[in-house]
C-alpha cells in the first residue's frame, strides 16, 4: 500500500491531517476518547466540545473538527507540551512506533524555535502553539494512522502550498512563509511552494507532522490503484479554492518513483572530440545518462542537442562543466518524474577455462519474470583475458550465473 498526501492547493495543517485521516476510516470514537483521556496532562486547559461533522468546501464534501476549549493562559514551554504528548500516547497504551512518531512532532516544533531565537531548546516558550490544539493535533493523528496501520506503509507527499503575502503572529509581522516554516521544512527532503493565497496555509504543527511522516517527495502523483480517498476541512475559507487536504490510499504498480533533473542546451559550434570528452567529464561528476542528438535550429544551422539526466546534488557541478567545456550561454532546467524497475546488485564468482572472475551483475524482478544484467565493464575485462568476444563471453557468464542463481 501507498499513502500520497496532496497538500498542493490548500497547504496542510494538523486538524486538516487529522480529519482527512478520519474520513479515509479511522476510528472517530477512539481519536475523542484518547484525546479526551488526555486533557489531564495539559494544565489549565479544558475541552468543552470535540467532534467530526461532514460539511462542504466548495462543493467538496470533507470532514471537519469542532473543537471548544477553555484555556486561561498565553504561553507555555515547550517542554511542558512535549511532556504532555508523551505521557499522553503512553497512557493511552499506543505502540513504539506511535510514540517515537508523536514525540519527533514535537521535537521538530521545539527545534525549529530554538534555532530561530537562538536559545536553548529547554528555555523555548510556545505562544500560538501553546493551546492545546496541538497535543489535540498530534496525538489525534497518532492514534488514526495507527487505527489505520500507516506506520508501516509507505507514505509520500506532493508539493506542499504555504501560501503568500505576510502572516502576523506573537513577534510581529513577517512575510509568508514564516521562519518557522521554513526551519522545519529545511534540510528535509519535502517541496514547498507558494501562491497568491496571501493567508499561511500550512502551519508549524502540520509542517511538523509531514517532515516526520514522509518517507519521499514528488511533484506529481504517482502510478497507483486508487482505493480510498479521503478529505479534511480546514478552519478558513478561501474565494477561489477549497480549503481541503487530501489523502489517497491505493496500491502501487510494480515500479519505484524518484525525481531527477534533465539538463538541457544547443551547442553548434563544438567539435566532436569536446563532446566525447565532455560526455566522460559529465559521467564523473556524477551524471545518471548524458545524450547527444543532432538536429538543426534557425538559420538552418547544424545544432547537437546535449541532454543530461542527474540528481539536484549534482545540478551545479555538471552545470559548470557544460558551460567551461562547451562554451554554451545557457542551459535549461526541468524536473521529471521517473518509475524505476526494482533492482539488486550482486557479486559471484564464475569460474571460466580454469579461471576465477568476480563478476557484478543486477537483478530485477517484474510481473514475476526475474532478469539479469552483467556490468559491462566486467564483461570487457573478462572477454580481453579469456579472448572471446563481448557476446560469447556473455553467453559464458550468464549460464554460470544462472546455475548458481538456479534462474
Amino acid at each position: 500500500m501507498v499513502i500520497v498526501i496532496d497538500p498542493q492547493i490548500a497547504g496542510i495543517s494538523g486538524d486538516m491531517l487529522l480529519c482527512s485521516l478520519v474520513d479515509l476510516g479511522a476510528d472517530q470514537n477512539k481519536i475523542i476518547s484518547g484525546i479526551k483521556e488526555s486533557e489531564k496532562f495539559f494544565s489549565n486547559s479544558t475541552i468543552k466540545k470535540i467532534a467530526f461533522e461532514k460539511i462542504q468546501k466548495h462543493g467538496v464534501q470533507a470532514f471537519q473538527l469542532l473543537l471548544e476549549i477553555d484555556e486561561n493562559f498565553h504561553e507555555k514551554k515547550g517542554s511542558e507540551i512535549k511532556k504532555a504528548i508523551i505521557d499522553s500516547v503512553s497512557n493511552i497504551g499506543l505502540s513504539e512506533k506511535a510514540k517515537s512518531f508523536a514525540e519527533s512532532c514535537i521535537d521538530t516544533l521545539i527545534s525549529s524555535e530554538s534555532a530561530i531565537h537562538g536559545i536553548p531548546k529547554e528555555s523555548v516558550h510556545f505562544h500560538e502553539a501553546s493551546s492545546i490544539d496541538t497535543l489535540v493535533d498530534v496525538v489525534g493523528i497518532t492514534i488514526a494512522l495507527e487505527d489505520l496501520c500507516l506506520f508501516d506503509e509507505k507514505i509520500i507527499c506532493l508539493p506542499i502550498s504555504v501560501g503568500g503575502g505576510s502572516v502576523t503572529f506573537s513577534h510581529g509581522t513577517m512575510s509568508n512563509p514564516a521562519s518557522a516554516i521554513l526551519e522545519i521544512f529545511k534540510n528535509s527532503n519535502l517541496i514547498i511552494k507558494g501562491n497568491d493565497a496571501n493567508e499561511e496555509l500550512t502551519t508549524p504543527t502540520g509542517a511538523c507532522v509531514l517532515v516526520n511522516l514522509t518517507h519521499e517527495s514528488v511533484n506529481f502523483c504517482p502510478s497507483i490503484k486508487v482505493d480510498s480517498v479521503g478529505y479534511g476541512a480546514g478552519q478558513k475559507d478561501f474565494e477561489n479554492f477549497s480549503n481541503v487536504l487530501k489523502i489517497i490510499r491505493g496500491t502501487e504498480n510494480h515500479f519505484k518513483t524518484d525525481s531527477v533533473k534533465i539538463l538541457e542546451t544547443n551547442v553548434d559550434d563544438v567539435s566532436g572530440e569536446i563532446l566525447g570528452n565532455l560526455i566522460e567529464k559529465i559521467t564523473e561528476k556524477g551524471a545518471l545518462d548524458i545524450s547527444i542528438y543532432n538536429g538543426i535550429t534557425k538559420k538552418g544551422r547544424p545544432t547537437h542537442l546535449v541532454s543530461v539526466i542527474c540528481t539536484d546534488e549534482n545540478v551545479d557541478k555538471i552545470i559548470d562543466t557544460l558551460v567551461l567545456e562547451t562554451g554554451t550561454l545557457g542551459i535549461r532546467i526541468s524536473t521529471s518524474d521517473r518509475f524505476i524497475v526494482p533492482r539488486s546488485t550482486h557479486n559471484v564468482t564464475v569460474t571460466l577455462n580454469g579461471d576465477s572472475f568476480q563478476v557484478n551483475y543486477k537483478k530485477f524482478v517484474f510481473k514475476d519474470k526475474t532478469n539479469f544484467k552483467i556490468e559491462f565493464d566486467d564483461l570487457k575485462t573478462i572477454s580481453n583475458i579469456i579472448n572471446k568476444s563481448i557476446k560469447e563471453t556473455e553467453i559464458l557468464l550468464r549460464k554460470e550465473i544462472e546455475k548458481l542463481e538456479k534462474l
